[in-house]
């Protein structure tokens, strides 16, 4: 079986977040975990078992790795992975793979805005650069385990992409 706990990845491992449109409930969670556990138990690059894992944080954000030092995916087997995460989703009612709204979270709950939306909160004072933001466009499980996958915006993208000069990076 080529899945294994995600702990047991490396850091240098490819990662992907897939971000849910919303949180999923404890019931929809575990459907959802067993049928993606279905998938990566068989997930494989032309023929090799890949040894990937998986994690949801936050009921929300699928976190995928694959250790690309026993097998690299295949750009076949990642549209595998797409395509099935775009059935569950749509068996689930949420999308599983629109990575452009910007993720924040607002005091307990993660929202989603679009770019321009994010931008007119921004200019309203509504979010700034200390708002924590879900980076999904991270792709290693070293980056993730770093815990760069939430931070304030001012440390990320976001902040030179919403915020300017206040950005650090």
């Amino acid at each position: 079986m080529p899945r294994v706990e995600f702990d047991a990845l490396p850091d240098r491992g490819r990662l992907w977040v897939f971000p849910a449109t919303q949180a999923l409930t404890s019931a929809q969670s575990d459907a959802f975990l067993h049928e993606v556990d279905s998938f990566l138990d068989a997930w494989a690059a032309h023929g090799i078992p890949l040894r990937c894992g998986r994690q949801l944080r936050d009921d929300q954000f699928l976190i995928i790795g694959v250790d690309v030092d026993a097998e690299a995916p295949s750009g076949c087997s990642i549209d595998a992975l797409v395509n099935s995460l775009r059935g569950l989703g749509t068996e689930l009612s949420v999308s599983l793979i629109d990575h452009a709204p910007v993720w924040y979270r607002a005091g307990d709950q993660i929202r989603s805005a679009t770019r321009a939306e994010f931008r007119a909160l921004a200019k309203e004072g509504t979010v700034g650069p200390e708002t924590h933001v879900f980076d999904t466009s991270l792709t290693t499980i070293g980056s993730f385990r770093a815990g760069e996958l939430e931070r304030p915006a001012v440390s990320t993208w976001h902040g030179q992409a919403f915020f300017g000069d206040q950005a650090s990076n």
